[in-house]
């Protein structure tokens, strides 16, 4: 992770933004240790009521588990459940704008698709 945090919403929803990103790009796996509180709010600079509260927000999605005495840990089934809500919000929220942008320009679906495959048919 990297510390470059933004304006545009609270650090913990960014922090835990990162985590989740880790676990849908498998750096995070399940059964996999979080790094504690502490020493997240060491490397970062950050209040450890900050961290705790997006480690319990991860929780309370039942993506990781606490177990107590030991630490935090990715739940079995974390990345997939996560997959499956970020494709339907894509689909209801992302999707939408992008065919209206696309039907605005004028473009061209299998123009779009060959350019997105590096110019190959």
């Amino acid at each position: 992770m990297t510390a470059g945090w933004n304006d545009n919403a609270p650090i913990y929803r960014q922090l835990k933004e990162r985590v989740v990103g880790m676990m849908l790009d498998g750096v995070l796996k399940a059964g996999d240790a979080l790094p504690s509180v502490r020493s997240i709010a060491a490397e970062y600079q950050l209040n450890p009521i900050t961290v705790s509260k997006a480690y319990q927000e991860l929780v309370d999605d039942n993506l990781v588990e606490k177990r107590r005495g030991i630490g935090m840990y990715v739940t079995e089934g974390a990345s997939e459940k996560l997959l499956a809500s970020e494709r339907e919000r894509f689909i209801r929220e992302e999707w939408p704008a992008m065919v209206e942008r696309i039907r605005r320009l004028g473009l061209d679906v299998e123009q779009l698709l060959r350019s997105a495959n590096g110019g190959a048919a």
